[in-house]
């Protein structure tokens, strides 16, 4: 049986280019792309609104106290699965479990702001 591989549409956005290898991009857009079936608007509209929620859950971790960041971190890691955003999802998970860490809740913003600016790239 042959595997089919699916090149996303995403891909060949203006911008996607200067984000490195597939496996360095802060998004993984063939994940992405099969979620959405190709829907080119769909994905741009998906990332767009993941985008969004990150960074108002960020900002709400950043003053949380830890038991309040366990939800926000559970929420994110289940939004950052579904778009292949799997290093803030990994990231989210760490938080789950060690909720006081600051150095992972440096490391989450930082992951947030780096696929909010793949995003902004990707969308020119």
């Amino acid at each position: 049986m042959s595997m089919r591989i699916a090149i996303s549409p995403a891909f060949a956005m203006p911008g996607g280019e200067s984000a490195g290898s597939a496996g360095a991009r802060p998004v993984d857009l063939a994940h992405l792309s099969r979620q959405t079936m190709g829907d080119r608007e769909l994905e741009r509209e998906i990332l767009k609104l993941f985008v969004q929620q990150a960074l108002g859950v960020c900002a709400r971790i950043a003053t949380a106290t830890p038991q309040e960041r366990l939800p926000l971190a559970h929420s994110l890691k289940g939004s950052a699965r579904g778009v292949g955003a799997f290093a803030i999802a990994d990231c989210a998970v760490e938080l789950e479990e060690s909720p006081n860490d600051k150095l992972v809740v440096d490391r989450l913003e930082r992951l947030i702001a780096e696929v909010g600016d793949f995003v902004a790239a990707i969308s020119r």
